[in-house]
């Protein structure tokens, strides 16, 4: 995910309206609306080593070229449920009938460009389990297998790209994927915890930290 352009994180006086506490100081791109407010608080940059659901951030960030997060967050049941919970070994099989189907269905983003990407992003993702790799440790190895502690003080300051999403979004087109330029790649990199984008001042970049912190000392634990 790609926030809307914000200057820093803060408490504002949307918060009674979207049903929040309004001292708790979070980043200023969450505070439009009340599904942004929950995806900063309970997803956007948890790490997230689950194969499948990597799959689907990837796909899902692909869809978001050209719109805003708050529209993919929109329909995300919608795509949840177009594309079989986003089950690869599913989508990989979806013919001509399956893309018409997925053009009339107005739950998702009505993009022929798109929805063929999210298939071949399936078959991608699968030919690499094929051959053996951990998509999971494909992806992390370009943030050393944990997550990249930043220390922003306003939105402004945060890069749309950087040298690991080049050579990300490098490794996942070589392999077939589509819809993974560097700018998608480092929102995808936000989301899934490789990158803590969350502002200094905002609750949630402590308790990433702390998190990662924790889950260093601990043997056999990763981040």
């Amino acid at each position: 995910m790609r926030p809307a352009a914000a200057t820093t994180a803060a408490a504002t006086t949307l918060g009674p309206t979207l049903g929040i506490m309004p001292e708790m100081i979070r980043c200023a791109w969450s505070l439009t609306d009340s599904l942004m407010v929950a995806y900063h608080d309970e997803e956007w940059g948890v790490p997230e080593h689950d194969e499948g659901k990597l799959l689907a951030k990837l796909i899902l960030d692909g869809a978001q070229a050209g719109l805003s997060w708050i529209t993919i967050l929109r329909k995300r049941e919608g795509y949840i449920k177009a594309f079989h919970g986003f089950d690869a070994e599913r989508i990989v099989h979806y013919g001509k009938r399956d893309i018409e189907r997925l053009m009339k269905d107005a739950s998702i983003v009505r993009n022929r460009q798109k929805i063929e990407a999210a298939i071949g992003n399936a078959t991608a993702y699968l030919k690499l389990k094929e051959r053996g790799v951990d998509f999971d440790a494909f992806l992390w190895k370009f943030v050393g297998g944990e997550t990249k502690h930043n220390h922003w003080k306003t939105i402004k300051q945060i890069p749309a790209v950087t040298k690991e999403s080049e050579a990300m979004s490098k490794a996942l087109r070589d392999e077939g994927f589509r819809f993974a330029g560097p700018t998608i790649v480092y929102a995808f990199m936000q989301a899934v915890g490789m990158v803590n984008d969350h502002t200094v001042d905002c609750y949630r970049h402590r308790e990433l930290s702390k998190q990662t912190v924790a889950a260093n000392a601990t043997p056999g634990n990763r981040v």
